[in-house]
Formats: C-alpha cells, structure tokens, sequence
C-alpha cells in the first residue's frame, strides 16, 4: 500500500502538467485553491516535505501561457501561497518544535533533515530562508528550524517575503516563457526530472564538503 502511494506520488510530480489539466477540468477556477493550498502545505507543515512545490510551478506557469490559467493571478496568489506557509511552519518550530524533535518515535520529522537545515543556517545565517526555497526538503525545514531558534519574527519575515516571491515568481515565469517550447511539451517528464535534479545540487555539494571536510579534519 505505501509502495502504491509512492508510486501513485512519482506519477503525479512527472506528469504534473497533465494531472494539473485534468483537475482543471474537474474543478474549474477552484484549481487555483488547489495549487494554493498544496504550496501553502509543503511549506507550512514540516510532514510534507514531498510535494512538488516546484514542478508544480512550472506547470502552472506553462498552462497559463496558452490561456488555460491567469497568469497575474498565479503571479499574485502563489507567493502569498509561500509566506502563509513558511510563516506558520516558523510558529510551528517556536512553539512545538522541540518537543516534535526530542520525540523518539517520529517517523515524519527525520533527524537528518533537520541536521542537513541547521548546518545551512550555521553557513548563511537569515539568509538560509530565501536559499531554501530554491532547495526541496531544505525548503519545508528552514522556517521550522528558525522557529526552534527563536530567530526575531521581524527578520523571519523579511527572508520569508523575499524568498517567497523569488521563489514562486522564478518558476511561473520560467515555466510561462519556456514550458511550451516544442522540445520541452513532448518531453516534459524529462524536463521536470531535471528541475528536480537541479534544485537537489546544492543539498549534494553541501554533504560531500562536509563529508570531505570531516575527512580532511581526521586525516
């Protein structure tokens, strides 16, 4: 049953653009709550780290520039999308992330992404809150971990606004201009495997200088 929905989750992200027009026609103009709500999950809530707030993006982006979606209503709807959510995962991390950390038995908070987003913050400071937007998992941990830290709400909130219109205006556009280039429709799966591949890059390069440094520093 779990391996069906991961399976069921791998479909959804690949073929994002053509699961997006099928809800579209199912549910008309509530599709734009739809994406809102899911952008507004994977940041918010810690335990949702897998949805494909970037891939989703896109898509949106490349159905609105053939007139199936406003394209200034995703422009303006998404990134208050991303600051709610990244707003209440800070509240979440302030007020209860210490207990959900210390819990033994959590099966949905891993102590691996919670180490991978602090060592970021030792490395970036604020700044972590806009660099994470851009990096999946990293992305949904940032604000949770600011909340644990105390970081002042006033300065949270001036890393969260930012990165929240960088992130979600950056991947409209870009879907907006060049999701409906011939080669990139007929090979769309492909082209999402790549944006997914791309935002991982950072994650992989800070784990091999740390793993290299931790190996220098033994040697």
């Amino acid at each position: 049953m779990k391996g069906d929905a991961v399976l069921q989750l791998i479909d959804f992200i690949l073929h994002i653009d053509v699961h997006l027009g099928a809800m579209m026609a199912d549910y008309g103009v509530w599709i734009y709550a739809i994406i809102f709500l899911l952008v507004v999950l994977e940041t918010g809530l810690v335990v949702t780290p897998f949805l494909p707030g970037d891939s989703m993006l896109f898509a949106a982006g490349s159905l609105a520039a053939v007139g199936h979606m406003d394209f200034w209503l995703l422009l303006l709807l998404m990134p208050l999308a991303a600051v709610i959510g990244d707003a209440s995962n800070y509240m979440i991390g302030k007020f209860f992330g210490t207990k959900l950390i210390e819990r033994d038995n959590n099966r949905f908070i891993k102590k691996k992404h919670i180490d991978d987003t602090q060592k970021f913050f030792v490395k970036h400071g604020g700044k972590t809150i806009i660099i994470a937007r851009f990096m999946p998992f990293v992305r949904t941990f940032a604000p949770f971990i600011a909340g644990v830290g105390h970081m002042s709400y006033k300065r949270f909130a001036s890393f969260n606004i930012a990165g929240g219109f960088l992130w979600t205006w950056l991947f409209l556009i870009v879907g907006y201009y060049f999701g409906n280039i011939p080669f990139i429709k007929k090979n769309f799966s492909l082209t999402i495997l790549v944006v997914i591949l791309i935002s991982l890059v950072p994650i992989v390069v800070t784990a091999l200088r740390n793993h290299y440094g931790k190996t220098a520093g033994q040697a």
